[in-house]
């Protein structure tokens, strides 16, 4: 089972191809302006570095969320053009899962944070198998750590940006290094349940966004 895997939900951006546990190529590019620029011409030249065509992957695996809203819209535009293509399924996950589950078996509970810009943060509870307790939410630091009494590992870039106010917050908190390039730990979480029959057409991919947009109104 090969897939390529897409992440866009965040300034940093990757892509990987993927069989089994193996990551046979990643790409990763960081940048302030988007993602359209390179993700097409990365694909074709991660493919034709492998001796691929789009044809000869089993599926396809992108992050929905959530994360930037105009990123968001080119992960999954091209992947959903890509599984249209050749016919291939995809599959979804949302971006705080796959944190999450980087940092499996480093504390009793895991919070994965995604910086959601305006001092808020796209963040989710987990026990220390990576499975989601409660519900995904935006908001303050303040109020999505509030009750954790545990040792507790923090993931992804809003960890970092607010490491010192979760510090203060929480006692016991951790912060394990993970891979914030999130395509390559996606598409392995992703060969299993494509295998399984799990993916879909590419109509069925829904964005998470937890928030509405923010949108600036033109000066007058």
């Amino acid at each position: 089972m090969r897939v390529l895997a897409v992440d866009t939900t965040t300034p940093r951006g990757s892509l990987a191809v993927v069989s089994g546990d193996t990551v046979e190529v990643e790409v990763h590019v960081t940048t302030p302006n988007g993602h359209s620029r390179w993700l097409v011409s990365a694909v074709d030249l991660a493919l034709c570095g492998l001796g691929l065509e789009p044809g000869d992957l089993d599926g396809f695996a992108v992050t929905v969320g959530p994360g930037s809203f105009t990123g968001l819209r080119v992960g999954m535009s091209s992947v959903q053009g890509l599984a249209l293509a050749t016919g291939r399924p995809c599959l979804g996950l949302p971006s705080l899962d796959v944190l999450a589950t980087s940092a499996v078996g480093q504390a009793p509970s895991i919070v994965a944070l995604v910086d959601a810009a305006r001092g808020e943060v796209f963040g989710g509870v987990y026990d220390e198998g990576g499975r989601l307790r409660g519900d995904r939410r935006a908001g303050r630091v303040a109020d999505l750590v509030q009750g954790i009494d545990e040792e507790v590992a923090f993931v992804g870039d809003g960890a970092l940006r607010y490491r010192a106010e979760i510090e203060a917050l929480v006692v016991g908190a951790v912060f394990p290094e993970v891979n914030l390039f999130l395509a390559a730990d996606l598409g392995r979480q992703a060969v299993e349940p494509l295998r399984a029959g799990k993916g879909g057409p590419p109509g069925d991919l829904r964005p998470l966004y937890l928030r509405a947009a923010h949108i600036r109104k033109p000066k007058r």
